[in-house]
């Protein structure tokens, strides 16, 4: 059985792997490529692969890993800051598509529980692929990009519950005393999820991650995912819910986005292998002999969902370009409608024949959805050449309330600290005192967790994880400083930050010598040597001592930085004038002297000596009282405790000092 798993995986992968490699040059999503590739290599295609059962296996996985993140990105906290996109434009969106399919299946002659169902999951977009186009045109932080975030997160809640409400659909009756159970499983699942979000689990983390132990900190991860889903699956309920209640226990804590960052690999191997699953499932011989339905259906989708979203986002108060952009990006029917219509399937709701064409539709919308988007994308432009000649209902942004809480989602242009020790906080120290916003990433649970309490922008978490950096605005940011001198650590932090972000600026911390060429090389703009930055400190307070000029120091200094310390580590330094200057200066010493009250010298003018003739010292300055006089002439007279700093030859300076000591 192993073996024949091991050949089942390496014919799926090895199969993908030129499919999905073929979608990304073409700029068409990669879960399309693991569409297709599972139609080849399933029993409707090359029949490659004849049983899928324990495909599918895997495949379950894949879908208890997606709820798990889903309810780990999902948080109250964050839910607040855009509850009226989410609540009134999904809550619009998922109610009027639902209702507009549900009625045009139950006209075609489909039971109302039927066209409920398919009403429901062809009001489903795909958050994968929508986030992923918004990403990499960098508008995730956009106005359309904030509605279509928020209407998604609607649409994740509520494929949960249509996959609880999938076995009502079928006719499973719960009523009297069987209802009264599930109503009292329920409320027991609520508790035991608020009880662990609030108590148990941060406080079991919080000891992991002292650790700084990364497996010990996945493997807690993964055994509260699956102690919960555990749990609800012996209760009755859905393994699913179970995933999602996981998911939401950890997510208000500050470990959600590391503990999301290492759950994401193996959901994204895991999904694959469902939508692999999916495509070996998808009949061809019904697909092309329903073509011309499927074709049609596929059409009528993409423009019925289009103008549902357009509509959905005028009533909440945006602007037509708005609208039309919404409308595009979330026309396709998405991931959780293969998961859901697969439950509808599995339940009886749905007939074979409904379910192949259902999946027929779906992996095509998908296929067109960058290029469909990239219709969008000029229609908008379009309408907004239109704007003088539009109604103003449809050109005004009728809701700044609404669009405000949405800004609050991301930062731009901010400034990212890596590492909260005693550099990190200096950094925010200033910045926080110039005004610019910051947010913090910190390993340490113990600093997170106290610098939380004073308010300050943390998160807990590893910054050489892509979730990490996207949770705080790594595409938005416009600096990122790394304090910490792991140079490992660093070196990985850097390689990710310019991957996601090429045009951030990165200025990183070493304590070695030999790795400031490597992490210039790999993206690094700026990197500080404490060794050199401590040389450079030295040297310019004994320049400054040997009298060279400020102005000349800070070029100095400048220069050395520009050039990555290079004089510095060069084993062979030739001399500047600055240097020489400060060299120079060896053969004097710069003393301060004090007047005696019975010196020859009190009362008398400054030319009645003839110092520099006769001692070769010059009088710099003069401080009298805590006050520095400058401005001496051969008239500047010498009072009793004057103190004087002289510039004289070493051999001179014994002679001068027994001159203007007492006499007495």
């Amino acid at each position: 059985m192993t073996s024949h798993l091991l050949t089942d995986l390496l014919i799926i992968f090895g199969l993908s792997i030129p499919v999905v490699f073929t979608f990304s040059r073409l700029k068409i999503a990669p879960l399309v490529g693991f569409l297709l590739a599972g139609i080849l290599a399933g029993p409707f295609g090359f029949g490659l692969i004849q049983g899928t059962e324990n495909i599918e296996v895997l495949a379950e996985i894949g879908v208890v890993l997606l709820l798990f993140t889903i309810g780990i990105e999902f948080s109250l906290r964050e839910l607040l800051k855009i509850k009226r996109i989410v609540i009134l434009g999904g809550g619009l969106q998922v109610s009027i598509t639902s209702t507009v399919v549900a009625f045009v299946f139950w006209w075609l002659g489909y039971s109302p529980e039927a066209a409920v169902f398919m009403g429901l999951i062809v009001a489903l977009s795909s958050t994968a692929i929508v986030l992923k186009l918004l990403q990499e045109t960098g508008e995730i932080y956009s106005a359309h990009g904030r509605i279509a975030l928020g209407i998604l997160i609607f649409q994740d809640i509520a494929a949960v519950l249509i996959i609880i409400l999938a076995p009502l659909l079928a006719g499973e009756a719960v009523v009297g005393i069987a209802l009264l159970e599930l109503l009292f499983r329920g409320i027991g699942l609520v508790l035991l999820t608020l009880i662990s979000a609030r108590y148990v689990v941060p406080l079991l983390l919080f000891h992991v991650a002292k650790t700084r132990n990364n497996e010990l900190f996945l493997l807690s991860i993964v055994v509260i995912g699956l102690s919960v889903a555990w749990i609800t699956s012996m209760a009755g309920l859905s393994l699913a819910l179970g995933a999602f209640l996981a998911g939401l226990i950890i997510s208000d804590s500050e470990y959600a986005t590391q503990a999301l960052g290492n759950v994401i690999p193996f959901r994204d191997m895991f999904m694959s292998i469902f939508f692999i699953s999916t495509g070996m499932l998808l009949n061809l011989d019904i697909m092309i002999t329903y073509l011309p339905f499927i074709l049609a259906a596929t059409v009528l989708v993409l423009f019925l969902k289009t103008f549902v979203n357009v509509f959905t986002t005028f009533l909440i108060g945006f602007p037509l370009h708005t609208m039309i952009l919404v409308g595009f990006s979330l026309a396709q029917i998405g991931e959780f409608s293969l998961i859901t219509a697969k439950v509808g399937f599995e339940s009886g709701i749905l007939s074979e024949t409904i379910y192949q064409e259902f999946l027929a539709v779906t992996v095509l919308s998908m296929v067109l959805t960058p290029f469909y988007t990239d219709l969008g994308y000029y229609s908008a432009v379009f309408s907004q050449r239109l704007s003088r000649v539009l109604p103003k209902i449809l050109t005004d942004d009728r809701h700044g309330a609404l669009k405000k809480e949405g800004e609050e989602m991301g930062l731009e242009n901010h400034l990212i600290i890596v590492g909260y020790g005693v550099n990190g906080k200096n950094v925010g120290i200033a910045a926080k005192k110039a005004g610019i916003p910051h947010l913090i990433i910190e390993i340490n649970p113990a600093t997170v967790r106290q610098e939380k309490m004073k308010g300050e922008p943390i998160i807990y978490g590893d910054a050489a994880q892509t979730t990490v950096l996207e949770h705080v605005g790594i595409k938005a940011a416009k600096s990122v400083v790394i304090t910490a001198g792991d140079p490992v650590s660093t070196w990985r932090i850097i390689e990710v930050a310019k991957r996601l972000n090429p045009n951030v600026h990165i200025i990183a911390r070493t304590h070695f010598l030999n790795e400031i060429d490597a992490f210039y090389a790999i993206g690094a703009d700026e990197v500080i040597s404490d060794e050199f930055e401590c040389s450079i400190e030295l040297f310019s307070r004994v320049l400054n001592r040997y009298l060279v000029p400020g102005n000349e120091i800070e070029a100095m200094s400048t220069q050395l930085r520009a050039d990555h310390y290079q004089m510095l580590r060069s084993p062979e330094i030739r001399r500047k004038s600055i240097c020489d200057l400060a060299l120079d200066f060896s053969d004097v010493e710069i003393k301060s002297i004090r007047v005696g009250k019975h010196s020859e010298a009190a009362g008398k003018n400054l030319g009645n000596f003839n110092l520099r003739k006769k001692y070769e010292v010059s009088v710099l300055a003069i401080s009298r009282n805590h006050k520095l006089m400058y401005d001496l002439g051969a008239e500047t007279e010498l009072n009793p405790d004057d103190i004087l700093l002289v510039i004289s030859p070493p051999e001179k300076l014994e002679e001068i000092r027994i001159f203007f000591e007492d006499n007495a």
